[in-house]
């Protein structure tokens, strides 16, 4: 496995008095051609999402909104936590990392997507995920 995650800073440009911008670019800021772009919100703060792999998919995630703690995990059972507290942060996620997602009350989850939507790129069984079965 050569690729890990990591937090991508993102330029926020503008001023309190003004209001800001954050941009994100594909194959500049963001390391693949984004193909699908989905968020979450609404998610109450005791429930845990996530709790899959993708195949092939690789994500950016952003807080656009609120707290979101993220806990990853390789297929040899490495863990990382990172926390997105802001919109000029991504949370670059690539192929074959469980993770486990809480969210704030307010928390806006903006993800870019590698792919497209498919089924067969999900591992929604953890066992499968390290290889037990």
């Amino acid at each position: 496995m050569s690729k890990k995650p990591y937090i991508i800073n993102l330029k926020s440009i503008g001023s309190s008095s003004l209001g800001y911008i954050t941009v994100a670019e594909q194959k500049k800021n963001i390391p693949f051609e984004i193909k699908r772009v989905y968020w979450t919100y609404f998610t109450p703060n005791d429930v845990e999402r996530g709790n899959h792999a993708h195949k092939k998919l690789e994500q950016v995630i952003i807080a656009v909104s609120g707290i979101i703690k993220f806990t990853l995990e390789d297929s040899s059972g490495n863990k990382t936590k990172f926390v997105l507290d802001s919109p000029d942060k991504g949370l670059y996620i690539p192929n074959m990392y469980w993770r486990k997602i809480k969210f704030s009350h307010n928390a806006v989850l903006l993800c870019l997507a590698s792919e497209f939507y498919d089924e067969n790129d999900y591992i929604r069984n953890y066992a499968n995920f390290l290889g037990k079965l």
